[in-house]
């Protein structure tokens, strides 16, 4: 129970065949809400930090110290993971503060020079015992390897893993970052090729814009880890905004803030039960 090593979760999802959840931090209050819906459902989680999430912190360690401590305290296992971390030295820091998986996103780089930097970093990471996922792909723009059209060829994929040694891969198939409406259309063809070709678990990113329906279709088509945050968010806000209105003379922010945290909770429990009922 308790800080789990993500390599435990994504291996347990693995030989299963269901969909592991991974839920983004933005503050204490949504880490508390991810932890509580993780108890409620009674299964495991991953919760992540981005990097963008450490620049809103000042820097990575607060957030992170915080975020393993309630971990650590949890009643259901409960792994920490670096969301997208751009910056090299970011992905060793979070090695080096406990974390039990990183994601080091080269995309943005020329293929080679993705390969070069990636498996630096995953030889740091094996090092320590410390799980490694990995994307692929170079456009431009904030989705990266996400944006809508984009697809991951798995020929290139299987290269790709090979050369970088990481344990898990976030490949392009249809979906998008940061979509409020779940309206994106998955390619299940090129999710089973992606499947069939790879050796190491296949991550969803941008599933906030993914219906039910389809992800569960996605985890039977060989998904395992699907990554949610801006849908997680739209519960926390509105219960935050509900709050307010209802009670628009209120200064004590952990008044609102709490509102948010319990308007999260059912959603985390609710998607957690749903990837795991997959199979």
């Amino acid at each position: 129970m308790a800080l789990t090593n993500t390599r435990d979760l994504m291996d347990l999802a693995v030989k299963t065949g269901t969909g592991q959840g991974a839920f983004n931090v933005v503050h204490l209050e949504t880490l508390e809400s991810l932890i509580a819906g993780a108890e409620a459902a009674g299964l495991p989680v991953i919760v992540q930090i981005s990097e963008n999430c450490a620049k809103f912190h000042g820097g990575l360690e607060p957030i992170a110290l915080a975020t393993l401590a309630a971990a650590r305290k949890a009643s259901v296992p409960v792994a920490v993971h670096l969301d997208h971390a751009e910056d090299e030295a970011l992905a060793y820091q979070a090695v080096d503060l406990g974390f039990g998986s990183i994601m080091y996103d080269g995309a943005h780089f020329e293929y080679e020079k993705n390969v070069e930097v990636t498996a630096r970093v995953a030889a740091y990471a094996h090092a320590r015992g410390v799980y490694v996922e990995a994307e692929l792909g170079k456009v431009g723009g904030k989705d990266g390897a996400h944006a809508p059209g984009v697809l991951t060829d798995p020929s290139e994929a299987a290269t790709f893993v090979a050369a970088t040694g990481v344990d898990a891969l976030a490949v392009a198939v249809g979906s998008s970052h940061a979509m409020t409406e779940r309206s994106a259309a998955l390619n299940l063809t090129r999710i089973a090729e992606l499947k069939a070709a790879l050796t190491v678990p296949l991550v969803l990113h941008g599933s906030s814009g993914v219906s039910d329906a389809n992800i569960v279709a996605a985890i039977l088509a060989g998904m395992t880890k699907i990554n949610v945050s801006t849908h997680l968010n739209g519960f926390f806000t509105r219960g935050v905004r509900d709050y307010l209105d209802a009670h628009p003379a209120v200064v004590d922010s952990r008044k609102y803030l709490g509102a948010g945290r319990d308007a999260l909770i059912p959603e985390v429990a609710r998607l957690l039960a749903l990837f795991a009922a997959a199979n």
